[in-house]
């Protein structure tokens, strides 16, 4: 029997390159500690310490902890896709690594499925790890699972796009900048840690108008309040998505 040693030029399937890139750009987010630092270890800081130690008036322990668990998932979905993605595709843009792998046979839009993709993954283990710590602290959860799963994929839709929005426009170090301002200011005005009564009255619609906002209240409501799913939360944060996602593709730059 013969054996042929013949190459077999040509790309691997679609569904291939996009499980390898996605693996990579997971390699890449976990062996970053500063990104480490910022979707991982802030949250649960974030979690911990307000659940401990009585910043503002929310009631018993139990009542910090209900309020604060849904605003912490928010706040990792914030971190991971906005932030995290507006501040590393920026430098792959810098860097030229956006240009070449442009030129590979995997397609522009599916390195943005897998930068997606790998997105998801931290959050799934972001969502795991915060759980715990929230168990620990006694929590007690209401509402469905599914209804969570889908408001933190509207989330990370709409976050990604705008971290994408901003990677894409501006240069390295102001998305760095900005994307690092805009987490702070949210972290603050996004329901996350502060309840929105203890702002004034006539900005809590445009508070919760911001998919930060959207985000925590829906989760708090379905967490907290054993809410089936709260549209109006949901359709913010999918209008978000759909017009933060036509200006960056009508606006991004790979180079």
């Amino acid at each position: 029997m013969s054996l042929s040693f013949a190459p077999a030029p040509g790309a691997a399937s679609l569904a291939r390159m996009v499980r390898a890139q996605a693996g990579l750009e997971l390699r890449m987010i976990l062996r970053n500690g500063e990104q480490l630092l910022l979707t991982i270890v802030i949250p649960v800081l974030v979690l911990t310490v307000f659940a401990s130690v009585e910043v503002m008036d929310l009631g018993s322990r139990a009542s910090r902890v209900d309020f604060l668990v849904p605003g912490v998932f928010a706040l990792a979905v914030l971190s991971t896709a906005f932030t995290g993605l507006a501040i590393g595709t920026g430098f792959e843009r810098r860097y030229g690594a956006l240009k070449r792998l442009g030129a590979t046979p995997l397609p522009r839009w599916a390195l943005l499925v897998s930068k997606g993709l790998a997105v998801l993954a931290v959050e799934a283990l972001q969502v795991v790890l915060l759980s715990a710590a929230a168990f620990a602290l006694g929590w007690g959860p209401r509402g469905s699972v599914p209804a969570v799963a889908v408001l933190m994929v509207a989330g990370t839709a709409a976050f990604s796009a705008l971290g994408l929005l901003m990677a894409g426009t501006l240069r390295a170090e102001a998305t760095l900048a900005a994307a690092n301002l805009v987490y702070l200011l949210l972290l603050v005005t996004g329901g996350i840690a502060v309840p929105f009564d203890r702002f004034p009255a006539g900005a809590r619609p445009f508070l919760e108008a911001l998919p930060a906002g959207a985000l925590s209240e829906g989760l708090r409501e379905v967490l907290r309040d054993g809410a089936v799913l709260p549209w109006g939360h949901l359709a913010v944060l999918l209008g978000w998505a759909a017009v933060a996602g036509a200006l960056a593709a009508r606006t991004f730059r790979w180079e």
